[in-house]
């Protein structure tokens, strides 16, 4: 008798856990819908390529910014942004040209896979994303990620992550889903990054 307890708790938790990691996957999918990420690649490690790599950053956040001020949902977003790649390509080599950089810049769209990353005013879990890509010279350094759409990255507090939510359709509990924080959802993310390894194993 006692076994059978023991696994009718452990059934009921496999249950509840796998039901849990469902939810937690089919929300970032949702999240993904809703969201344009941007992924900067500066050309080297170096303290001035680094630096560049951010200036560029803001070069890029204000280009798109301004290209998807109408936009009301991620699918118009990425239809502009992609119509636009030239100009926000030009708008970043702008930036290494007035510096007297020889660097190329080379701007695309797609999808990329993404680990969980916890900003001061909210998180995204980990998964594919659609992204706009910048590349600068040889590409070799580090990465900065945020999201290009809606405009998160602007978002200093959370009251303003939540407007900026609103305006790219996040629902309420998608909105307290990446505003939870680190300490509140930092189970959930580690199995979704779990989950996430799992379906790249078996496929």
């Amino acid at each position: 008798m006692k076994f059978r307890i023991i696994l009718w708790v452990a059934l009921v938790a496999l249950t509840a856990y796998g039901l849990f990691a469902a939810e937690s996957f089919l929300m970032q999918r949702s999240l993904a819908e809703k969201t344009v990420r941007l992924h900067v690649v500066a050309n080297s490690d170096s303290e001035a390529d680094q630096a560049q790599k951010l200036r560029v950053r803001d070069a890029v956040l204000q280009e798109v910014a301004t290209l998807t001020k109408d936009c009301t949902d991620a699918a118009q977003a990425r239809t502009v942004i992609r119509q636009n790649l030239g100009a926000i390509e030009a708008s970043t080599q702008r930036v290494l040209t007035d510096e007297g950089s020889a660097y190329a810049v080379r701007v695309s769209l797609g999808t990329e896979e993404f680990d969980t990353r916890y900003y001061e005013t909210f998180t995204l879990p980990a998964g594919k994303y659609p992204a706009l890509r910048v590349r600068i010279g040889a590409a070799e350094g580090k990465n900065w990620w945020c999201v290009v759409f809606p405009s998160l990255c602007m978002a200093a507090t959370t009251d303003a992550v939540e407007e900026y939510a609103a305006v790219g359709g996040f629902d309420e509990t998608e909105t307290d889903f990446i505003t939870g924080g680190e300490e509140k959802y930092e189970f959930r993310f580690k199995t979704l990054e779990w989950l996430q390894e799992l379906f790249s194993w078996v496929s």
